[in-house]
C-alpha cells in the first residue's frame, strides 16, 4: 500500500487511486471524522468555500485563489459530488487534504452526500463507470459521508450550514444531539439543515418546491441568530452569478464556489476569507478553463440562469 503522501501526490494530478486504496483512505478519514462532533468550534482566519460539484479543475483553481493548505485554513460548506465529471478525484482529494492536515481542512456535509441524490445525480454513476461496474468504491464513499459533520460556528459569531434552518432546529444545541452517523433522512431537522433555503419574500417557514426543507423568511433568521447570540449565517446550496450573495442586510450570505455550474450557467464562483477581527472579503474566480462570457453576454446568461433558479437546479 502507498502512503498517505504517495497518494496525496497522486490525488492532487488526478490520477485515479485504486478500490482498495479507496478503501483504505475512507477508513482513515473516519477515524478522524468520527472523533469531530456535530457542531465544529473554528478560529479565524479561515477562508470558507460553497459547492464544488464534482469540478475538478476548478477546485485546483480555487486553492490557487485562496493558498495552498495548509497555508490556508478552508471549511468546506458540502456538496462535493453530482453534476460536475470528477466527483471522485474531488473527494478523495479533500479527504487526503484531511486526513494530511485534519486542524486545516473542514468539511461539512451537504445534501447530495447521501445515498438518494447521489444515485440521481450522477455520483454513484461515476463510480460505476470509473470501476468496472464495482458498487464497492461508491459504498465506501457513502460510508464516510455518514461521518461529515453537520455545522460549524466561527468565533462564536458566524454560523456555518450547507443549506439553512428548520422549524425544528431552535438552537445549536439541538444540532449538538442530531444523530449524524446514518444516510440523510428525507425529512426532519437533519434534513432540512441542508436542504433550505432563504426567500426575501415570505415571513416564517414555506414550503420548498425541492421537495426536502423549507423556505425561510428575515424573521426566522433574526430568532435564530438572537436566540444563538449570533451574528450571521453563512451558507451554500444556490447558484450565484456573482459567486456569492448577501440577504437580510447581511444576516444571511451564500458562498458558490463552482464556476460556471454545468458548463453552461457562465456565473463566477467565490471563496469567503474571514480574518481575525471577522471582516469578510470575497475572492472571485473564473471557471479553469476561462469559459465565462463576456460582459455584453452576461444578461442573457443572468435571464437563462433566473429561469433555471425558480426550478432550484442543483
Amino acid at each position: 500500500m502507498k502512503t498517505i503522501d504517495e497518494l496525496y501526490a497522486l490525488a492532487l494530478t488526478g490520477t485515479l487511486l485504486t478500490q482498495q486504496e479507496i478503501k483504505y483512505i475512507m477508513q482513515k478519514a473516519i477515524e478522524i471524522l468520527s472523533t469531530e462532533p456535530n457542531v465544529l468550534y473554528l478560529s479565524s482566519s479561515i477562508t470558507i468555500v460553497g459547492d464544488i460539484h464534482g469540478q475538478f479543475m476548478d477546485l485546483k483553481e480555487l486553492f490557487q485563489t485562496g493558498g495552498d493548505v495548509p497555508n490556508t485554513n478552508y471549511l468546506f460548506l458540502g456538496d462535493y459530488v453530482d453534476r460536475g465529471p470528477r466527483s471522485i478525484e474531488v473527494m478523495v482529494l479533500l479527504i487526503l487534504m484531511k486526513i494530511k492536515y485534519p486542524e486545516k481542512i473542514h468539511l461539512l456535509r451537504g445534501n447530495h452526500e447521501s445515498k438518494r441524490p447521489n444515485q440521481e445525480y450522477g455520483f454513484h454513476l461515476e463510480c460505476l463507470v470509473k470501476y468496472n461496474q464495482n458498487g464497492n468504491v461508491w459504498l465506501y464513499f457513502s460510508e464516510m459521508f455518514n461521518y461529515l459533520p453537520v455545522a460549524a460556528v466561527i468565533e462564536n459569531k458566524l454560523f456555518c450550514i450547507h443549506g439553512g434552518l428548520s422549524p425544528l432546529i431552535q438552537n445549536i444545541d439541538d444540532i449538538k444531539n442530531l444523530d449524524r452517523f446514518r444516510d440523510l433522512p428525507n425529512e426532519g431537522g437533519f434534513a432540512d439543515l441542508l436542504w433550505s433555503d432563504p426567500d426575501p419574500s415570505i415571513l416564517g417557514f414555506g414550503v420548498s418546491v425541492r421537495g426536502a426543507g423549507y423556505l425561510f423568511g428575515e424573521n426566522v433568521v433574526d430568532k435564530f441568530l438572537y436566540v444563538n447570540k449570533l451574528e450571521t449565517i453563512v451558507r451554500a446550496h444556490q447558484v450565484c452569478l456573482e459567486g456569492f450573495n448577501i440577504l437580510f442586510d447581511g444576516k444571511i450570505i451564500t458562498v458558490w464556489s463552482a464556476p460556471n455550474y454545468c458548463g453552461r450557467f457562465g456565473n463566477y464562483a467565490s471563496i469567503m476569507e474571514v480574518d481575525e477581527k471577522l471582516n469578510k472579503f470575497f475572492n472571485i474566480f473564473e471557471d479553469s478553463d476561462r469559459l465565462v462570457s463576456n460582459p455584453e453576454n452576461r444578461k442573457k446568461i443572468k435571464e437563462a440562469m433566473n429561469a433555471e433558479m425558480e426550478k432550484y437546479f442543483q
